[in-house]
């Protein structure tokens, strides 16, 4: 039977079906409920309306108030669930569970004032967490956005919230990341070519087109295309936890790249085309792998920190190869909508913001040019 989307699995005789979780048992083990159609598109508007992925029981939800923030919660996360993807139906579910509905969850809407909401987030970045030692900013800023949509979505649906939300805002400190330098890189793939593996040209790969790990991990030899010198980016694998009381507390997913700008074609340097031909004797399944298993992406980070220590070059994560490839790129002149297509981003902006690195030469380099300026005639 194969799978299409979240739950929802092509059948041998041509149908499709959906599945939802519609109750859970006293011991937490979920029951199913079932939909079927001829089509994908019917299924999944069918378990839009069937959809029971979180009872309130599974939320602590126990009233049926409407005016209540847990239930429109509930009734949110029905409401979005069959659009997007599964991992970021755990993230949802975990940033509901753990932080928002103990302090939410039998406030009513007209509870929820601005002062309220700051409070709120100001105590999760004092306080928040386990060990009540604050949470990051980053995790208070997606905390509140998730709070701004159900807002929003109470309003949408006729239930006025005393604020939105819109106003409060969570101030965040870039991270300064770590981009390779010339010498450090040509370390690198001096380390890499002596030792020529799948792993190792997985790791020039991401070097020379700015793959992102999961997206490396999900290549697969139909992917790549060496009488075009290209490779196809549409799918991409992560580790994503599962509910309930499995024995297993999290499973690998091959999925569809986080966004649609994230599927696209990436033009291969000759120099690349060459080092895969010399692979070709692998050419099967997974391209990390050679086989129908792909590679977790954490067993490839942790290749990549042993390549790092045994090629001399000072300790990295796996996405400063991203960074260091765009920041290469913008050295040697890459117009930035280009660049910004080969990364996979909906826009140029998060290209230049998040992802260009000019080094200190080509700074010093663009500051020479205004010597002409200065010179006293």
């Amino acid at each position: 039977m194969s799978r299409k989307g979240e739950n929802i699995y092509k059948r041998k005789d041509g149908r499709w079906e959906g599945r939802y979780i519609k109750a859970r048992m006293a011991t937490g083990r979920a029951k199913y409920g079932y939909v079927y159609a001829k089509t994908y598109a019917e299924v999944k508007q069918k378990l839009y309306s069937e959809c029971k992925l979180y009872t309130q029981a599974d939320l602590g939800i126990q009233t049926a108030d409407s005016t209540l923030f847990q239930n429109i919660a509930q009734e949110w996360m029905q409401f979005i669930q069959p659009q997007i993807k599964e991992s970021t139906n755990v993230k949802y579910h975990n940033l509901l569970k753990n932080y928002i509905l103990p302090s939410f969850g039998n406030k009513q809407l007209s509870g929820l004032t601005h002062d309220f909401l700051k409070e709120y987030c100001t105590r999760q970045l004092l306080y928040g967490g386990v060990k009540g030692t604050g949470l990051s900013p980053k995790t208070v800023s997606d905390t509140l956005s998730l709070i701004r949509n159900i807002l929003r979505f109470a309003e949408n649906t006729g239930r006025t919230p005393a604020c939105d939300g819109k106003y409060i805002l969570i101030r965040q400190t870039a991270k300064e990341m770590r981009v390779l330098s010339r010498s450090e890189q040509d370390k690198l793939c001096q380390y890499l070519y002596s030792d020529l593996n799948v792993r190792n040209a997985g790791i020039l790969i991401c070097l020379f087109t700015g793959l992102r790990v999961g997206e490396i991990c999900a290549l697969r030899w139909e992917d790549i295309s060496l009488s075009e010198k290209l490779i196809y980016i549409h799918r991409t694998v992560q580790r994503i936890q599962i509910s309930g009381n499995s024995d297993k507390k999290t499973r690998i997913v091959v999925s569809k790249p986080k966004s649609s700008s994230s599927i696209r074609k990436i033009p291969l340097p000759d120099d690349l085309v060459g080092m895969i031909l010399k692979l070709q004797s692998e050419k099967k399944g997974y391209f990390l792998t050679g086989s129908r298993q792909p590679l977790e992406p954490r067993t490839m980070q942790n290749h990549f920190k042993r390549v790092l220590e045994r090629g001399g070059v000072p300790p990295a994560n796996f996405h400063s190869l991203r960074h260091t490839f765009a920041t290469r790129c913008v050295e040697l002149g890459f117009d930035v909508k280009s660049l910004s297509e080969i990364l996979g981003h909906a826009n140029v902006n998060i290209t230049l913001n998040r992802y260009v690195h000019p080094s200190m030469e080509l700074k010093r380099e663009n500051m020479q040019r205004i010597s002409s300026l200065i010179a006293v005639r």
